[in-house]
């Protein structure tokens, strides 16, 4: 018997940079820039509704970033179809980490979250 495929299933990945021409880290201002995958893997077409960002980094401090779409966009997705896009943020510390969610809406009027899993933001040879 064949497996069944998750009607929505976004798979997600993302890969972090350091922008060290942009960030000063003598006034704890350090800058990265981060790629993101989404692919819809499921079998229903989606739409990218909204963002929800929980970016930490390591003194504790937590910011939580909303918002409509990505980049201004707000991308339909068929299954097999992928959307990239590059964006930033800006950290007090060296090191944090950046996880989410983006908030979908499916052909059939079901809204789903679709989990981006956590990433490191760091700047180079600081986590080995």
């Amino acid at each position: 018997m064949a497996k069944q495929k998750n009607r929505y299933h976004i798979q997600v990945t993302a890969q972090s940079f350091y922008l060290e021409q942009q960030s000063d880290p003598g006034r704890e201002r350090y800058v990265f820039a981060y790629t993101i995958v989404i692919k819809n893997q499921g079998d229903i077409p989606a739409k990218l509704l909204s963002r929800h960002w929980i970016i930490t980094d390591t003194n504790g401090r937590i910011e939580e970033v909303r918002g409509d779409g990505v980049v201004g966009e707000q991308p339909y997705l068929r299954p097999g179809e992928g959307f990239q896009y590059t964006s930033g943020a800006v950290l007090e510390t060296a090191v944090g980490s950046m996880k989410g969610s983006y908030q979908m809406l499916a052909d059939d009027g079901v809204t789903f979250d679709a989990d981006i899993p956590p990433f490191v933001l760091s700047i180079p040879r600081t986590l080995h």
